[in-house]
């Protein structure tokens, strides 16, 4: 009996999509790597987030893999075609030796993953601390309608759409939202966080290299989320203080009625600011309890901005915005709120 065109076709349509699929796996995580981001890491974190990309790849490989091959040996060999020598056995119901192999490499598979897995949350947990010589920055990052606004409290300055960090130092980004819920992601350095309204996010990165980095807003947001991106400068110290002493000079101040201005929703330009509104970072955070932004344009700005993250509950997954003293910063009593985050 001769093999029937309609199962021939899908054999070779079987076999070319699994070919394809499989070269396209090797070529994205190795040759085509420079080309993407997430693979190509230029900080720790972002580096043991690619790892963990390319351990699980490579342990459902070992299934997928063999699976596959498989699928094409059975078809090719117990094809209808005259002569066929495979095998019939219609009463065959059980192997042992088969069903030990079919079930306990995958559990081995999805045990070993699971342990892996784990290993890298703990490790790469946005609220905890990257181990340096160094001491970290602050920025306090707000996300608006199309742009994001950068305060860097030591530092005393603000920029909208572009930062820029010292290399090798850790970065502790603090986060927050004036508008609808949006998604902070600088790809080669670190994997995203929510930034969301009323709240406050904790995020560590680092630039292990020199360069201008990509980032962007990684949640939809309505119609111009697709500019809402900035550009991560690194530098070395020298620049870095250089840059921070150019800003101080030759920007501008910016004031509550220019705040105003950028929360208006629409895309922005690069801008850089000499100084901002004290404690605007904990107004944004409680903007919607009484007394907030959201109640008046005018209301009155803190002497000194203060963020206090309780550490176990950062531990926890959680950025707990209260009274107290971090980074050299206070927050009044009657201003201050608890806000309790799942990263």
């Amino acid at each position: 009996m001769n093999k029937k065109p309609g199962s021939r076709l899908m054999m070779w349509v079987m076999i070319i999509v699994s070919v394809l699929s499989l070269a396209l796996t090797v070529w994205a995580l190795y040759a085509g790597s420079h080309n993407y981001f997430v693979l190509d890491p230029k900080g720790p974190i972002a580096a043991g987030q690619r790892d963990l990309i390319v351990i699980s790849t490579i342990l459902t490989a070992i299934v997928i893999v063999p699976v596959t091959i498989l699928t094409f040996v059975i078809v090719w060999r117990y094809r209808d075609k005259p002569g066929r020598k495979a095998k019939y056995d219609p009463d065959f119901n059980h192997s042992t030796k088969l069903e030990t192999i079919w079930w306990g490499i995958p559990i081995i598979v999805i045990a070993v993953l699971g342990i892996v897995t784990v290993r890298y949350t703990y490790a790469l947990e946005p609220s905890v601390a990257i181990q340096s010589q160094k001491e970290p920055i602050t920025i306090q990052v707000a996300s608006m309608d199309w742009k994001w606004l950068f305060m860097y409290p030591g530092e005393g300055i603000a920029s909208v759409n572009s930062i820029t960090i010292p290399e090798d130092t850790p970065v502790r980004f603090e986060l927050t939202s004036d508008a609808p819920m949006n998604s902070f992601w600088v790809p080669e350095l670190g994997g995203q966080i929510y930034t969301m309204s009323g709240m406050a996010m904790t995020l560590y990165l680092q630039a292990d290299h020199q360069g201008t980095f990509f980032g962007s807003g990684a949640n939809f947001s309505g119609e111009h989320f697709s500019q809402m991106r900035f550009d991560v400068n690194a530098v070395s110290d020298e620049q870095y203080q250089t840059w921070v002493n150019k800003v101080k000079t030759e920007s501008k101040p910016m004031s509550m009625e220019t705040y105003q201005s950028l929360t208006v929703p629409g895309t922005a330009d690069k801008q850089t600011f000499s100084a901002f509104p004290e404690g605007l970072f904990q107004q944004l955070v409680t903007k919607y309890l009484p007394g907030g932004l959201a109640g008046g344009k005018d209301r009155a700005t803190h002497t000194t901005p203060s963020t206090q993250i309780d550490e176990k509950q950062s531990e926890e997954g959680q950025s707990d915005m209260g009274t107290g003293d971090h980074d050299g910063m206070e927050m009044n009593d009657q201003e201050s709120t608890d806000t309790n985050t799942s990263n």
